[in-house]
């Protein structure tokens, strides 16, 4: 039975006492004077009673669990900046209300009694609204009186630069092992967030009854939780969900927008759903090809020639990065190490691919 449904339960038997009781008190001041074709004063209690049941129990959600629903939704999805903003300007309007609420007190009736609440009210939203708007401008205000005076022993290490900024982790990024290492050399530059949902799919993966798979799944408990025993990466699991979408890449899509931060993934098919809607995405593949090796045609390597290629007579060989390197002419050299020169460099959807030839010179 959902929280709702109780809610809705309440109202329709509040609701019905209530219009009962209307429909006693109107019965009785319309049956003053009896006359021909007048209800009697039961039916008038039946009829408002059950309306009012009919209206607790279609409305009572509207004025009671859906705006909580939204109010949590709201205070998720806002950052820590924006709810700072907010606290220190509903602070500054009601000062601002406290201080003109005696001259509008003065003022002759109704006006005196009227005048300061809706003045408090006022107030508090513009205080709210105004430094909501500005609070990047205020954010960066204080931080550079921040960086005025010596950082203190927090600050130093580099972890307030690290929770200004939020990233979304998907399961695949998780899986695949990388982000530990990506994470502990300091080039993330922010809290790495996990919603609930994406552990859920996890532990759905590391319960498989496919073996591989759940391997896959444990090994991104225990990528999970090394990281989360990292005291320089700061790790957030959220309860946060995305209402009226099921998929996970799409959740993650939709609350990367809500929250205006990337995603960090290796998962191709959300990497170009996410580009197509304006969200930032970290391709973990992309980084590992950007900071493999560069050769140029002409450059001389040893590589160790370890299996057949697909053409006659190719070796295939690989860079302690994992790029591959075909060899013309160099299935002869299988398991022993050679020097080839570099013939032609290829880059792909999957990574950089290397062309090369033995070294006639040796």
């Amino acid at each position: 039975m959902s929280v709702e449904f109780i809610f809705r339960l309440f109202g329709m038997v509040v609701m019905a006492i209530v219009g009962g009781i209307w429909g006693q008190r109107i019965g009785s001041t319309l049956n003053v004077d009896p006359t021909v074709g007048r209800l009697p004063v039961e039916q008038y209690r039946f009829l408002f009673g059950l309306l009012g049941a009919l209206v607790g129990l279609i409305l009572t959600p509207y004025f009671t669990t859906r705006p909580a629903k939204a109010i949590r939704h709201g205070l998720a999805k806002a950052t820590t900046q924006s709810l700072l903003a907010s606290m220190v300007g509903l602070v500054v309007g009601l000062i601002a209300a406290a201080l003109f609420s005696f001259p509008l007190s003065l003022l002759p009736e109704p006006f005196g009694s009227i005048l300061p609440f809706v003045g408090a009210v006022l107030f508090a939203y513009m205080g709210i609204l105004i430094f909501r708007l500005r609070q990047n401008d205020i954010y960066s205000f204080i931080s550079s009186i921040r960086g005025n005076r010596p950082p203190d022993k927090n600050e130093s290490d580099g972890s307030h630069w690290a929770d200004s900024r939020t990233i979304l982790l998907d399961t695949s990024v998780i899986i695949d092992g990388r982000i530990a290492d990506i994470s502990r050399t300091g080039f993330l530059p922010g809290s790495l967030l996990i919603p609930r949902f994406v552990l859920n799919e996890l532990q759905y993966i590391a319960d498989s009854p496919d073996n591989l798979r759940r391997q896959r799944g444990r090994r991104g408990m225990e990528v999970l939780s090394s990281l989360q025993k990292e005291p320089g990466i700061p790790v957030r699991i959220s309860d946060i969900d995305v209402d009226g979408v099921r998929e996970v890449d799409d959740k993650l899509v939709v609350l990367a927008r809500q929250m205006r931060c990337p995603i960090l993934t290796n998962d191709y098919n959300l990497n170009r759903v996410a580009e197509l809607q304006g969200v930032t995405v970290l391709n973990v593949n992309e980084l590992a090809n950007a900071v493999k090796s560069v050769l140029i045609p002409g450059e001389m390597m040893t590589v160790q020639v370890i299996q057949e290629g697909r053409e006659s007579g190719q070796g295939i060989a690989y860079l302690d990065d994992g790029t591959m390197v075909v060899v013309e002419n160099g299935r002869e050299y299988m398991d022993r190490s050679i020097p080839v020169v570099v013939t032609k460099v290829l880059q792909t959807a999957a990574g950089r691919m290397i062309f090369a030839r033995p070294d006639e010179m040796n």
